[in-house]
């Protein structure tokens, strides 16, 4: 990128000799204050406070078209100094800190008032679609965040109409939607009435590796009727481990679900299906007391330990704790065998029962 001028750009020794002491030397790195003074697809110029006119350098074209559509000649800015005197005499700087500030604080308002923009499909990707806004934004649309009815892979170089779902500054990640965006306003109201304990139906709007996503009615704050999206996260699906949500839903299915809080970063509801039923470890709880004496059959040897068929549940052994109860090292099982085990603790998130075996006789040493 080249500036344009009718008389030769002074160099920067020419400049200070031409001033005297009122302009200060640059130095690279250096942040200064200035206004645009020109904006074209070949140039970017501004005066600095310090009297000095500089050329913009960015290499990147996304950055530059950023900077077209955002700025304005006679806005000011904040530059940082790439090259004290480049090429052609004047200094040059860089924008990108101001940009990406600048875009952040675009961003946010985008995504609190939830006002729509033009995205061009970019690629497909596992999960999702990346897009690219007029003014260079790039981020992710989402499977579950899709408009229904549309194949990815047919909507690659369309223009679509999305809102900012989710930002995040640290990764600088975008997720769009192409699904109404809550306002602030909306989000408190949906909160207020998705409660906690509230039961809900609602209908599969989208399946994920993660959990499934549930289209639920809404009222906005203007009265207008439309849907949000609650998550059933997939370790809330069922009591039992699940392995394949496609196994268990399909898109259109109406489902019931508890709502069990709700996230504000995303706007977002949070639903469980399995809490509304009763855990059935609850009764192992109740049947496996601290200090039982209990009963198995050797099942198999895991990297935790030894587990035991109580019938009911497997128990495990800890090796750890069999060494705490000074069980020879040389103690060894047969899958099958009966085993006596004494009830040590219940680990409700791992749903295990955590047993120690029972000495029959006392071995050689023991005290």
């Amino acid at each position: 990128m080249t500036a344009t001028s009718s008389k030769p750009a002074l160099s920067m020794a020419e400049l200070m000799a031409k001033m005297g002491s009122k302009i200060q030397p640059l130095k690279k790195g250096e942040k200064v204050e200035g206004t645009i003074i020109k904006l074209s697809n070949q140039d970017i110029m501004l005066h600095s406070d310090k009297g000095v006119d500089m050329i913009v350098l960015e290499k990147e074209k996304r950055l530059h078209k950023q900077l077209m559509n955002f700025l304005t000649v006679g806005e000011k800015v904040t530059a940082v100094v790439l090259y004290p005197e480049s090429d052609n005499g004047y200094p040059a700087v860089t924008l990108r800190e101001f940009m990406a500030e600048k875009l952040w604080q675009e961003e946010e308002r985008l995504q609190k008032t939830g006002q729509k923009m033009s995205v061009t499909v970019v690629e497909t990707t596992k999960g999702g679609l990346v897009v690219e806004s007029e003014t260079g934004l790039v981020g992710f649309l989402p499977n579950s965040h899709m408009a229904q009815n549309q194949k990815a892979e047919d909507m690659v170089g369309s223009k679509i109409q999305v809102s900012i779902a989710e930002l995040n500054r640290e990764s600088k990640k975008i997720v769009f939607s192409q699904k109404t965006a809550l306002s602030q306003d909306d989000f408190k109201k949906l909160a207020n009435e998705y409660k906690s304990g509230t039961k809900v139906h609602g209908t599969v709007s989208g399946i994920t590796q993660f959990g499934i996503f549930v289209s639920l009615p809404f009222v906005s704050a203007t009265g207008e009727s439309m849907t949000v999206d609650g998550l059933v996260h997939i370790s809330e699906i069922a009591w039992e481990k699940v392995a394949d949500l496609h196994d268990l839903f399909h898109s259109g299915q109406e489902v019931e679900a508890v709502v069990i809080g709700s996230d504000p970063r995303s706007k977002r509801i949070d639903l469980s299906i399995k809490r509304l039923t009763k855990d059935p470890f609850q009764a192992v709880l109740d049947a496996f007391p601290a200090d039982k004496k209990v009963t198995g059959l050797a099942k198999e040897m895991t990297n935790d330990g030894l587990v035991v068929d109580l019938g009911e549940v497997d128990g495990t052994m800890v090796e750890g704790l069999m060494k705490k109860d000074k069980i020879p090292p040389t103690t060894t099982y047969e899958m099958g065998q009966k085993v006596q085990a004494t009830v040590v603790a219940i680990d409700s998130r791992k749903r295990k029962v955590m047993l120690t075996p029972v000495l029959l006789e006392k071995p050689l040493m023991y005290r």
